[in-house]
């Protein structure tokens, strides 16, 4: 017997899925949801099995990005995307790498529920544009100015200059080398001066309510001895896990011309439940 194409495709659809909505959670409950109307389908009846998911995957997901959307809007403080537990071989696959990241999944959650599918289908799994309109219910000559205006937005907010893996690497090792000290002066030199600190506790965990500007004000909140530093791997780039007093945050850093420009710290605990087990990401 042949695997099922939904099990062969799973990690393709975990990733659509993961991208358009920026949390693990409802992309399971998505892939859920996208089983029980595969589990229907006269499977002689569909041609590509593959298309055929990603399609159906992309209408649950848009679905429940436009419910979200709202609830989004009543979140405690800053929102930032569930972060995942990856191999350093996701990074291999320098585009996946980059639209998974914590860095590129913000700027997507500032896309509205059509841009997002779009500019994800296109611009990460290269769908043509026909398929991408029998999944977002728009004419194909739409979706092309869809993504148009997407790819322009994106672009607009992405990182200014590319980093390479060996710098990115060097400068989070370094960061978080301060981090473990806890000193002022080894934080303010790894930092560029108009860092930007944004802070997820969705109310659970204590958090900036608000973006933090500025390496000074940023490094003094920062700088604290009384915890445990450890590197990992997350969305695909090197990042940090925070544990103190019992609680943990997850931190991912942009890293510009060898400074850290901005730093995503994660620390809402319904957020940080896959940091024990690599996520299996797929294009």
């Amino acid at each position: 017997m042949t695997e099922d194409p939904f099990v062969t495709h799973r990690s393709l659809l975990f990733t659509v899925a993961y991208e358009m909505l920026g949390s693990a959670a409802d992309a399971e409950d998505v892939l859920q949801e996208s089983w029980l109307r595969w589990a229907d389908v006269d499977r002689a009846q569909v041609r590509d099995p593959r298309a055929y998911l990603v399609r159906t995957v992309t209408r649950q997901a848009l679905n429940r990005l436009r419910t979200l959307s709202r609830s989004r809007e009543d979140y405690v403080g800053e929102w930032l995307p569930e972060p995942l537990l990856t191999s350093p071989d996701v990074a291999e696959d320098i585009e996946l790498a980059e639209s998974v990241s914590i860095a590129m999944l913000t700027v997507l959650e500032t896309l509205g529920p059509t841009e997002r599918a779009v500019f994800v289908l296109r611009e990460v799994f290269e769908m043509p544009y026909g398929e991408i309109a029998g999944a977002v219910g728009k004419s194909a000559a739409t979706v092309r100015q869809i993504a148009r205006r997407a790819r322009e937005h994106v672009a607009a907010r992405r990182p200014r200059v590319p980093v390479s893996r060996s710098e990115q690497q060097a400068v989070v090792e370094r960061f978080l080398a301060a981090l473990r000290t806890g000193q002022l002066q080894e934080l303010l030199d790894v930092m560029a001066p108009d860092v930007i600190l944004i802070a997820d506790g969705g109310g659970l965990a204590a958090a900036a309510p608000v973006p933090v500007h500025g390496a000074e004000l940023v490094a003094r909140m920062l700088a604290h001895s009384d915890r445990v530093v450890s590197a990992v791997w997350l969305n695909g780039a090197p990042a940090g896990r925070i544990e103190s007093d019992g609680r943990v945050a997850a931190v991912s850093l942009v890293v510009e011309n060898g400074k850290v420009t901005r730093i995503h710290a994660v620390a809402n605990p319904r957020k940080l439940t896959r940091l024990d087990e690599p996520a299996e990401l797929a294009r």
